[in-house]
């Protein structure tokens, strides 16, 4: 009989950052690992000045977090290891799995896993010179899920901590359905700890990926916790308020009063925030009128009066509900 699973929060650039895993951690529970949205450009003294800061805030949470980096320079990755060894981090997380044209198209991200020599070289130089421990997020490939096959004997080699797979090519994006045959292929050939990423937004899509993986018992979670944060919960049987609204609510408020707290009272509070309900607004009866809703608001007044009415009119579904896919958004 497996072991309660484990529950890994995916980065999201702009949304699951160090305000996010803190005021997440405060409401809801079932997380065991955050991972931070990427570092990148820590080679130039004000952004690596920038990053540290973020890195000391996001470290003061009770959940572990992972910082990543995103980079092909393995001099940078070394110094962003060596500054995170000196945080008190116990590990750092290489990003290859970014899939976005303008990340890719420089040999980042998804982009490097057409380039397994390079990947090879890289590891070679930074494996070396670190202490701590060293996960790899990636994805199948970047033009086709093939491509996995030539570097996990590289990730063996060099005994990563954790393989963190998306279950995609960098091409698709987010779209079209996850390639479960091919995450397969490349499962049985790890002699290291895979854990699984891909379209699991409700307990039923988890209970049948983790039939279908019964060696996996490590799962990260993106869009499915964005569109409702109670999921980790319910895949792990923790019991929950039967009132579902009011810890949402609760979670909702803090997360946009931090954000005007960080901000200084812009109005970039309000951005993030409507990121956020991009997504959860899933978990809502008829979440197109909701998200509608908080959309147009221009004023703190307006989103509040917005987040009032939803909350008020319109029934939580959570992910039980479905409503959400991977051509969503």
């Amino acid at each position: 009989m497996k072991s309660s699973p484990k529950i890994y929060l995916a980065p999201f650039q702009g949304i699951t950052g160090a305000v996010y895993h803190e005021i997440f951690a405060r409401h809801f529970t079932g997380i065991d690992k955050f991972f931070t949205p990427f570092f990148t450009g820590v080679s130039r003294q004000k952004a690596l000045k920038a990053n540290i800061t973020e890195l000391v805030n996001t470290n003061s949470n009770a959940i572990p977090v992972v910082p990543q980096i995103l980079s092909k320079d393995d001099r940078e990755i070394i110094e962003f290891a060596t500054h995170c060894t000196k945080k008190g981090f116990r590990g750092i997380n290489w990003n290859l799995g970014c899939p976005f044209p303008r990340v890719a198209s420089k040999q980042r991200g998804s982009g490097l896993l057409a380039h397994p020599r390079l990947v090879e070289q890289i590891l070679g130089n930074v494996m070396p010179a670190i202490s701590l421990k060293f996960s790899v997020k990636c994805r199948l490939g970047y033009h086709h899920p093939e491509e996995i096959l030539k570097l996990v004997p590289v990730f063996n080699h060099y005994n990563i901590s954790e393989l963190i797979i998306h279950a995609r090519t960098g091409k698709q994006l987010y779209k079209g359905d996850a390639l479960t045959d091919d995450f397969e292929r490349a499962l049985n050939i790890s002699t290291i700890p895979v854990v699984y990423n891909g379209d699991i937004f409700s307990v039923h899509d988890f209970l049948n990926a983790s039939h279908r993986y019964p060696k996996i018992n490590t799962w990260m979670i993106g869009r499915g916790i964005l569109v409702d944060p109670l999921l980790p919960a319910h895949i792990k049987g923790i019991p929950i308020c039967s009132e579902k609204k009011l810890p949402v609510r609760k979670f909702i408020d803090d997360l946009y009063f931090a954000y005007r707290k960080k901000m200084n009272d812009r109005l970039q509070a309000i951005s993030i925030m409507k990121e956020l309900w991009e997504y959860m607004a899933f978990s809502f009866e008829n979440p197109h009128q909701v998200f509608k809703l908080v959309k147009r608001t221009k004023s703190f007044d307006d989103y509040e009066d917005a987040v009032s009415k939803i909350f008020h009119d319109f029934e939580w579904l959570g992910s039980e509900s479905r409503q959400f896919s991977s051509g969503s958004i």
